[in-house]
């Protein structure tokens, strides 16, 4: 007998549940097609639509995703496991790695879209930064693409007067990136704050991350501080959410 709530279940959640646990019990395995709505309109007696909705549910998960003129596919990529706290470690950064190497292990990273430049400060900056009105910042823009498939597009802002004409200010910032410049300037980042929300993305944001439609980003907004207080960094991430696990791990 078929409970009161499953009932009232919609066809397309229970035939994306079936998907689901055909896709976690290892019977489409990573890089497997999936029925197509064809084949579900005729194994459950469905309309079109009702097909077409219980394979978005699953892409919407970040479990599939769609190729033009091919079908729905079960996801091959593994998920990047962002290590929160240890990646911003001085130890890390200190000591030439990338903070990036604490998340990556040995898969292929390639960061490309970088672009440098000096800008004024929008008002949101200027807030972020406490710098006057009008201050001009050094702006750093850059895609993070993993085994192939864009991840993260960040963008940092740092204030004209603690990195001008510093390595900073070039495409390549040299071994441990932008903090352990800025400690041998003598700012170097004894803080850090991150601000998580999820969202939707823009339509911009979409095509540079190349999300399947539905899916969702993780904005993660983190401010660096000096020693004496004063934010010499904002670093604003845009991640695909179905690509990314956030960790946080620390002593109680």
């Amino acid at each position: 007998m078929t409970s009161q709530g499953s009932t009232r279940q919609p066809k397309y959640q229970r035939i994306a549940d079936e998907l689901r646990a055909a896709i976690r019990s290892g019977e489409y395995g990573p890089g497997d097609r999936l029925p197509g709505e064809n084949d579900l309109m005729a194994t459950y007696d469905v309309a079109r639509m009702t097909a077409r909705q219980a394979l978005g549910v699953l892409q919407n998960e970040g479990l599939t995703e769609a190729r033009k003129g091919a079908g729905v596919f079960v996801r091959a990529f593994r998920p990047l496991r962002r290590h929160g706290i240890q990646r911003l470690a001085q130890e890390q950064w200190g000591s030439g790695r990338s903070i990036w190497s604490t998340d990556s292990e040995d898969r292929d990273l390639v960061v490309d879209q970088v672009e440098v430049h000096e800008e004024r400060a929008s008002e949101e900056i200027v807030v972020a930064l406490d710098v006057p009105d009008g201050s001009p910042v050094w702006v750093r823009s850059r895609r993070f693409v993993l085994d192939g498939k864009p991840v993260l597009f960040a963008t940092s802002y740092l204030p004209s007067d603690v990195v001008a004409d510093s390595a900073i200010t070039q495409t390549d910032t040299g071994p441990g990136g932008t903090y352990a410049r800025l400690a041998e300037l003598g700012h170097k980042p004894v803080h850090f704050r991150e601000e998580v929300r999820c969202r939707m993305p823009s339509a911009g944001e979409a095509e540079r991350l190349a999300l399947s439609m539905g899916t969702p980003v993780i904005q993660i907004v983190r401010t660096a501080f000096a020693e004496d207080g004063r934010a010499v960094e904002v670093n604003e991430m845009t991640l695909d959410s179905a690509s990314y696990v956030l960790e946080y791990a620390f002593d109680a």
